[in-house]
């Protein structure tokens, strides 16, 4: 190996060492405004709107006690206190009609949607409240425009690096990137558990729900990947335990599980 050769290696591996180490110092960084987020949501919510058949939003007119339901348990998170932007999101809540998928989102902007397939699975309303505070969580730290921020300063360093050494080293850098991109998203995930008994603990709800959840999908066999929620949300057995630590550090307050009242709930959708 000629000294030319030894020095663009060189130079080249350096240069993905950075963008890796730039790139997971940028974990918590937002170029992005609050307004941004907003405007993100608002436009993520018109997309589904325009797409009943992959998002067959339920009709509130046409099923208003669900609605009425749902607006309640979101009103009740949102009032605990622990909100951050509280005033700055819409939190705008709808039911999709999908008995098959145990999922819920919530997009930037506070746009929170919730599968009649995860409400039929729950089996108290404590559990739904949990997994909605979860999603809130999400866009209450702003996740999905932090990770935007990071992917596009990755996607800089990347040019910048090819450039510099006059090869394209973007076949070798990516794959490394999203490595990175999935630990961030680990991180999102703790954190939005983390808020999810932050927001539930001074409410009527045990601030375990989404612990619960977990468990549930745990004996039920679900632990392992199947739902489409835990496509996008990591293994749940340590997160049981964490969410229990959290919440004895707290104090330990021991809240309603509401199992007869969410029967209502779920006796209110099609």
């Amino acid at each position: 190996m000629n000294i030319t050769t030894f020095k663009r290696k060189w130079v080249r591996n350096s240069l993905i060492s950075l963008l890796l180490t730039a790139a997971g110092c940028a974990s918590s960084a937002n170029i992005y405004s609050v307004d941004d987020d907003k405007q993100l949501g608002l436009r993520i919510s018109k997309q589904i709107a325009d797409d009943p058949t992959t998002y067959p939003v339920l009709s509130e007119a046409q099923y208003p006690q669900a609605y009425q339901h749902i607006r309640r348990i979101t009103t009740t998170i949102l009032e605990s206190g622990q909100v951050k932007l509280r005033d700055k999101f819409d939190w705008k809540v709808q039911i999709i009609k999908d008995d098959k998928t145990l999922n819920a989102f919530c997009t930037p902007g506070g746009y929170i949607y919730v599968y009649t397939g995860l409400m039929k699975y729950l089996e108290s309303e404590d559990q739904l409240a949990g997994v909605m505070g979860h999603e809130i969580g999400h866009a209450d730290g702003r996740h999905s425009t932090e990770q935007m921020t990071k992917a596009q300063g990755a996607n800089i360093l990347i040019t910048i690096a090819s450039i510099f050494i006059g090869q394209d080293i973007s076949g070798i850098a990516n794959p490394l990137a999203s490595l990175t991109l999935m630990k961030y998203g680990r991180d999102a995930e703790t954190e939005a558990d983390a808020s999810s008994v932050k927001y539930l603990y001074p409410t009527e709800y045990d601030a375990r729900g989404a612990a619960r959840f977990f468990e549930k999908m745990i004996k039920s066999g679900q632990g392992g990947g199947g739902p489409v929620f835990l496509s996008t949300h990591p293994d749940p057995g340590n997160r049981v335990q964490a969410i229990t630590a959290d919440w004895q550090k707290r104090g330990g307050k021991i809240g309603g599980t509401f199992v007869e009242r969410y029967a209502q709930v779920k006796s209110s959708i099609p």
